[in-house]
């Protein structure tokens, strides 16, 4: 299975790829859009700011090889800060237009512990996962909630988590796997 996740700047490249290689993915870092459409599976990581992150993928030519990728019907994963860029747009650095591949914003956390940093359980899954964000996902395509705040959110192909799956433990390392298989039962 391959895996491509984009390096475009952001900040947890490295632990992704080795919790995929873990699972015995082909797990690579690209930069080249060829590479994202032509995968099993692509992966959008994040950690870092919205304005900086969607240059990375602008100026890399990413940010259209995800949505024409998306729109084609192929799996594509969003990790924290890959969630955030996927909506329409986000309040984060003044305002920056996201990707569009899920409707919604992304507001600042306002309340409870900011920056939201440790484990929260994921209803209705039920099983914890490591957070680290100070900004949250307001959409209607919300699939499962953490103290009240979007945890994953999927549209079509498209899956986001506002968690991080890759420091997640075996929590983590069995919701990759199943992203895997979903891979497979997709094509």
């Amino acid at each position: 299975m391959r895996v491509a996740v984009c390096e475009y700047g952001a900040g947890n490249l490295r632990s992704v790829l080795a919790a995929f290689g873990r699972l015995g993915a082909d797990a690579f870092a690209t930069r080249e859009p060829t590479d994202v459409l032509s995968a099993d599976l692509a992966v959008l990581p994040g950690v870092g700011s919205a304005a900086s992150a969607m240059k990375g993928l602008r100026d890399a030519g990413l940010d259209h090889a995800l949505r024409d990728r998306v729109s084609e019907g192929k799996p594509t994963l969003g990790i924290c800060l890959g969630l955030q860029l996927a909506l329409e747009e986000s309040e984060e650095d003044g305002g920056v237009p996201g990707l569009g591949l899920l409707p919604g914003r992304v507001t600042r956390l306002r309340e409870g512990r900011v920056p939201r940093i440790g484990w929260a359980r994921v209803e209705p899954w039920g099983d914890d996962y490591y957070f680290a964000h100070s900004f949250a996902a307001e959409t209607p395509t919300a699939s499962a909630t953490s103290e009240g705040i979007v945890a994953a959110a999927a549209s079509g192909s498209f899956l986001g988590v506002q968690f991080h799956p890759e420091k997640s433990g075996p929590a983590g390392a069995r919701f990759l796997d199943q992203q895997l298989t979903r891979c497979l039962s997709l094509v």
